[in-house]
């Protein structure tokens, strides 16, 4: 049998010292080898180069440290170290359960010609776990039409093929969030996706320090739209774009018509 391949797992992280640890040691503590842990410090000022000092200097993790670029430019980074022809990402606010890593390797092994596999999740909000209603349940196969509305695809659920992004690009530096809406979107648009149906990621929410409570995603998904509608699309596909773009539009529209009363 063919050696396991090496699997890339990049942490990007900013002040998020409370929670790193956690994340850190879900990786470390999975059961694949042979593995790597890239941890890209995005200009961190708490206590985050104290935590990943010691497991640098046992050779557990990869550190990089730069000024404060955004989580787009922060997984490029990461992407830029990584080795693995298989790439997995781990937001570092979130953490992974037993087995997540060994689970997706394998399932690339058994199909070849697949390109991107996620798992589902179990979502924690303020320490307290909740159900995600049925549109938020991962789904597999084609999705593009889906993820239009509602970005079906978690960076810290996925494991991806190193060469899916030599295709399609890598993430946009220039969206502080929806970055991987962005993304999701331009792979869908050429390929499928696959999935493990089991919870092996746990998806801490409600806190005011991320993404989604600092920027308006909408503005970002508005940007995202255009650039795919710029892309080669179906015309079923193209259609479905556009809707959601004009929909977009008026929601953000009526939010700044509103905030500006």
């Amino acid at each position: 049998m063919a050696a396991p391949p090496l699997v890339s797992v990049i942490i990007p992280t900013f002040n998020r010292a409370a929670t790193l640890g956690r994340a850190v040691n879900s990786v470390l503590n999975q059961d694949y080898a042979p593995m790597e842990l890239i941890v890209v410090d995005d200009g961190s000022e708490d206590e985050t180069p104290s935590i990943l000092a010691p497991l640098r200097e046992a050779g557990r993790l990869t550190l990089t440290r730069q000024p404060n670029l955004g989580v787009s430019a922060a997984r490029n980074a990461g992407l830029r170290l990584a080795h693995g022809p298989l790439i997995a990402f781990l937001d570092s606010d979130d953490e992974w359960r037993p087995g997540k890593i060994t689970a997706q390797a394998d399932y690339f092994q058994a199909h070849p010609g697949e390109v991107l596999v996620q798992t589902q999740e179990i979502w924690m909000r303020n320490g307290r776990r909740v159900n995600p209603g049925r549109r938020h349940l991962k789904k597999d196969g084609d999705i593009f039409l889906d993820s239009l509305a509602l970005c079906l695809i978690s960076p810290s659920a996925v494991m991806l093929r190193r060469t899916l992004l030599d295709e399609v690009g890598w993430f946009d530096e220039n969206l502080l969030a929806a970055e991987d809406y962005d993304l999701w979107l331009r792979v869908l648009a050429r390929h499928q996706a696959g999935l493990i149906d089991q919870a092996l990621v746990i998806r801490h929410g409600g806190r005011p320090d991320q993404l989604s409570a600092n920027h308006s995603l909408d503005r970002f998904r508005i940007m995202a739209l255009e650039k795919i509608l710029k892309s080669p699309l179906s015309a079923e596909r193209r259609a479905a774009a556009t809707r959601e773009l004009e929909r977009r539009r008026a929601i953000y529209q009526a939010g700044r018509a509103k905030r500006e009363r």
